[in-house]
């Protein structure tokens, strides 16, 4: 293993190297400045010389420090504050709605862990669909797949619902993270997280992302897409994906439980032995159903996060968990630091131009090609620029006006069926990285899949899933969408 100074040595030469290139044409010197800082945070994100929060802590305030984010113009302006404005932008990713929800996830997996309901429900899942890994794996998915079309935040539905749940269920294999972590846990963590992403990218109102997509869709082509049309659209994708995501993730990231049919009796006997549900318990399951209520009725008058924090601070007035026990969960602070600072990183990458930049010049260079191939590569490059968003909605916002626009502008391009192609991709992008999307920090941090398997598998995953889309998406929607 390399030391933490050759580490840190790979992260700044890196960096380094990237800013003395010379910047590209068109793009500002300072945006390329800031984009040597991502890469480098990137980087070291990857090889770890100091714990992932502390590299995006870290890189924004060496960007805040130097002001990388502002241009040498509003740099030069007298009446620019840079010490306000710089710590103004370096903590801005703390008051992103879902870092915070990412944080109440973590707070409903201790509730169920205090009360013990967490245990219970994951005992009922072993005892009814323990014989095989792979049907648990089908448990998780179909769970998922139900909540997905009545809860507009994948974070909520994963990292707030189910996450808590299937956390319990290594245990009781005696898979834990870390060496005994391929028995049984990272297989469930892995199929829940890609499955999370599939059923995201199924339906309009899985992912809010879409909502704001669809609008702008409609501002900037001037093409509405609705429910049904969304749902239809995406249908064979979503079919073939789902009914195969557990077995390829069986195959792919295979458990090295395959079955255990004593597991269902014994988890039987350890059912008889907790008793009956207790009060705690009893209150944290009112509570996970009121913020289920809200999460998908609730859209209209409160916000996924404020659930989030109302159901928090019910669980410590109720005594479900104590203050203690909330301070006292490293994990999900840690979380919230380098998710927080990740957003604010990300950002950046707008605010200086370089995504806009990018997008253009990639388009640009397509001109010549046939209407399909350009299409086609439009959407592929959609897809993989999310490597540089810690937000499906920042990466909705800042890039997906500048795609459309550009496809636009494309003699014989069918922009309906563009639109939808990148539209689709916003669930499935989430599964690239540790921090795609809300719950992909919640897994990565239970700390049952390694930084290393991450990474491959979120590339191999979301290679799979571009491909369906195109391989079978494209097909069909001059089919239902001529």
């Amino acid at each position: 293993m390399k030391s933490p100074w050759v580490k840190w040595l790979i992260v700044v030469l890196v960096g380094v190297v990237i800013a003395l290139i010379p910047p590209p044409a068109g793009l500002a010197p300072y945006a390329w400045t800031y984009f040597a800082l991502f890469v480098a945070v990137i980087v070291g994100l990857i090889v770890e010389p100091v714990p992932a929060a502390a590299v995006g802590l870290i890189g924004v305030t060496v960007a805040a420090v130097l002001g990388l984010v502002f241009s040498p113009e509003k740099l030069a302006d007298p009446a620019f504050k840079l010490p306000a404005e710089a710590i103004k932008w370096a903590l801005s990713g703390f008051s992103n709605t879902t870092v915070w929800l990412i944080f109440g996830a973590f707070m409903f997996a201790l509730g169920y862990e205090k009360t013990g309901l967490g245990k219970r429900i994951a005992l009922l899942l072993v005892k009814l669909l323990g014989k095989r890994t792979l049907g648990l794996g089908y448990a998780v998915t179909l769970a998922d797949l139900i909540l997905a079309p009545f809860t507009p935040s994948n974070t909520a539905r994963s990292g707030g619902t189910i996450f808590p749940v299937i956390r319990n269920i290594p245990g009781l294999y005696g898979s834990e993270p870390g060496e005994t972590s391929r028995k049984i846990g990272s297989y469930l963590m892995w199929t829940a997280l890609a499955a999370t992403c599939v059923t995201s990218s199924m339906f309009l109102t899985a992912l809010a992302p879409n909502l704001l997509a669809v609008e702008l869709v409609k501002k900037t082509a001037q093409i509405d897409i609705s429910w049904m049309q969304w749902f239809t659209g995406f249908l064979p994708v979503g079919v073939v994906l789902i009914a195969t995501l557990p077995f390829i993730v069986y195959k792919l990231f295979p458990p090295e439980i395959k079955a255990g049919t004593e597991v269902p009796a014994w988890a039987a006997q350890e059912l008889g032995k907790m008793g009956p549900l207790s009060r705690n318990e009893m209150i944290m399951g009112g509570l996970v159903v009121l913020a289920l209520a809200l999460w998908i009725l609730g859209g209209a008058f409160v916000d996924p996060t404020l659930v989030a924090l109302i159901v928090i601070s019910l669980m410590v007035i109720t005594g479900v968990v104590q203050w203690n026990d909330i301070i006292g969960n490293k994990a999900a602070w840690n979380v919230l630091v380098w998710f927080a600072t990740l957003v604010t990183l990300a950002g950046g990458l707008a605010t200086v131009g370089f995504i806009s930049w990018f997008a253009e010049t990639a388009s640009s260079a397509l001109t010549g090609l046939s209407p399909m191939v350009v299409m086609i590569l439009l959407v592929m490059l959609f897809f993989v620029i999310h490597y540089m968003f810690a937000s499906v909605t920042a990466h909705v916002t800042a890039i997906l006006p500048v795609f459309l626009a550009a496809g636009m502008a494309i003699p014989g391009l069918p922009v309906n069926i563009y639109a939808l192609l990148l539209c689709f991709t916003l669930g499935i992008m989430g599964i690239l990285t540790p921090y795609a999307t809300g719950p992909s920090p919640v897994y990565y941090g239970s700390g049952f899949v390694s930084r290393k398997h991450f990474w491959i598998l979120g590339a191999v995953f979301g290679a799979i899933f571009l491909a369906a889309l195109l391989v079978i998406g494209t097909p069909w929607l001059f089919v239902v969408n001529p």
